[in-house]
């Protein structure tokens, strides 16, 4: 699948913004075939797949940093968690506010 530059940078600004308020290594977030980032503080995961992964597509993480509730977008099967640590609800209210700011 090609990259298309102008999302590339969209979703590296909201992963950047996500990297600040919740850096760690517990959850990794993959956008695909965009970029993916490790966030969220708990135990550091160093090999094999992570135990808690969030996957979307780009499309979704920027419905999300707008304001989509995570939990519609859970319930429509566009986000796809697994993992204690997986439920990034809270941290999209956070991205979705400073985004607005």
């Amino acid at each position: 699948m090609k990259r298309d530059p102008q999302i590339m940078a969209r979703v590296k600004g909201i992963l950047s913004e996500i990297s600040e308020i919740a850096p760690g290594h517990a959850v990794e977030l993959r956008i695909p075939p965009y970029s993916a980032i490790q966030c969220v503080e708990g135990p550091k995961h160093t090999r094999g797949t992570p135990p808690n992964v969030v996957e979307m597509s780009a499309q979704t993480l920027f419905a999300l940093a707008s304001g989509t509730p995570w939990a519609e977008l859970i319930e429509a099967g566009a986000i796809h968690a697994s993992g204690e640590r997986s439920n990034l609800e809270t941290l999209f209210i956070q991205v979705t506010n400073r985004m607005r700011s």
